[in-house]
Order: C-alpha cells, then sequence, then structure tokens
C-alpha cells in the first residue's frame, strides 16, 4: 500500500516538475522579459495534457487513500482473482510498446512502422477494455456486485474509472489516426502521436500500480486474494 502511495507520489512529482519547467509558475510578465532563456517553446496543447495527468494522478492517489483506510476495516474480506487479469495487464504492455514503436516509425520518417504502431495499440487497447468487461461479467455472474463488500466495491471503482481514462485516450487516438491516414501536416501529426503515447506510458503506469493493489497480497491484504475465479 505504502508502496503503491510512493510510486504515484513519485509519478505527481516527475509531471510537476516537468510543469515548472514549461514556467508554468510564472508570470507572463516575467516569461515576456526572459522569454529566450527560460521560455522555450512548448504546444499547449502538451502542457495541457500534464496538467490533466496531474489532475488525474490526485484522484488516483485519493481513491488509493480511501481504500488505505478502509482496509483496517475488521470486515475486509478479498473477492477471488480473476486469471484474465494477468491477459488484460499484458495487453496493456503491449499496447504500450506498440505505441513506443509508432513513436520511432514518426521519428525515422517511416510512415509504415506509424501506422501499424497506431493500429496494433488501438487494437490491443480495446482488447484490454473487452476482457476488463469480461471480468466484470464473471465477477457479476459469481454475485459479487459493487454492494457485496467493500472489496469489490474497491474493485469496480478502480478499474472502472481507468477504463475511463482508457476510453477517452481511444478517442484521441482516433482523431492521431485520422490525421495519419489522411496525410495532415507533419508537425501536427507527430504532436498528435506523441500525446498518445505519453497518455499510454501513463496509463499504462497507473494500471501496474492499481493491478498491484489487487493482486499482490504482499502489499498487505490485497482486494483479490490468491483463489482464482
Amino acid at each position: 500500500m505504502t508502496l503503491a502511495l510512493v510510486f504515484l507520489s513519485l509519478m505527481m512529482a516527475v509531471i510537476v516538475g516537468w510543469l515548472l519547467r514549461q514556467t508554468i509558475n510564472v508570470q507572463p510578465w516575467q516569461i515576456a522579459v526572459a522569454a529566450p532563456a527560460i521560455a522555450p517553446h512548448r504546444p499547449a496543447a502538451k502542457t495541457g495534457l500534464w496538467v490533466f495527468l496531474a489532475v488525474a494522478t490526485s484522484l488516483f492517489v485519493l481513491f488509493i487513500s480511501a481504500y488505505a483506510m478502509r482496509l483496517g476495516f475488521a470486515d475486509w474480506s478479498p473477492i477471488p482473482r480473476p486469471r484474465l487479469l494477468m491477459l488484460n495487464t499484458a495487453l496493456l504492455v503491449a499496447a504500450s510498446l506498440s505505441m513506443a514503436g509508432s513513436v520511432r516509425g514518426l521519428h525515422r520518417g517511416d510512415g509504415g512502422a506509424l501506422r501499424r504502431g497506431l493500429v496494433a495499440s488501438g487494437l490491443l487497447t480495446a482488447g484490454f477494455l473487452a476482457g476488463q468487461l469480461v471480468v466484470w461479467k464473471q465477477l457479476n455472474d459469481a454475485d459479487y456486485f459493487a454492494s457485496s463488500s467493500a472489496a469489490a466495491a474497491f474493485f469496480y471503482l478502480f478499474t472502472a474509472v481507468h477504463g475511463l481514462h482508457v476510453a477517452g485516450g481511444l478517442v484521441a487516438w482516433s482523431r492521431a489516426v485520422s490525421r495519419v491516414w489522411r496525410g495532415s501536416d507533419p508537425s501536427a501529426v507527430r504532436l498528435g502521436v506523441e500525446l498518445c503515447a505519453t497518455y499510454w506510458h501513463y496509463l499504462l503506469a497507473v494500471w501496474l500500480v492499481l493491478y498491484a493493489l489487487l493482486v499482490s497480497e504482499n502489499l498487505g491484504l490485497a482486494i483479490c486474494s490468491a483463489g482464482p475465479l
């Protein structure tokens, strides 16, 4: 539990540090005076994404803090561990790697690698979401609902919030794919793909923290027990 919060806190420190380097904490008139030295040009969309990641990280930290407090109650009862979670995690890892491959293809000017990486990352991410829905169905079929226990409620909460962030990423991904296929301006394509890659790596990092909380008994009393579903 502590490790999860420390990891997310480090992520928040990295995000805030990046934002401070973009002079987000500097007054506009100060930027105007010292622009050549401290204000390199950064796309507003990139700064906006990092602000969003900071807000999203704060949200996950709050949820995990609530989970840590609820965990101490005597009635805490873990639910069985869906086997499919491991496969879903592998799909998200592969999606992040594919997105990194698309960025490498973009930087090399390899349009084929760029397209293959984008398509693969989208399909793998859609597979991850579909797998998460199957996990929900398995739990429902086994009579584990959000109202069944605190552990079940946190399971649905963590996976639902993360899934919504993933679904939002697919919206941005579809716009990037559309621009790439239309042959839009390279600078616009480059920015969109790089933003998608940053977001995908972030989603993977957050999911690994959540996955550890879901299945790792070494971090305390996990949401899922060692017994498979």
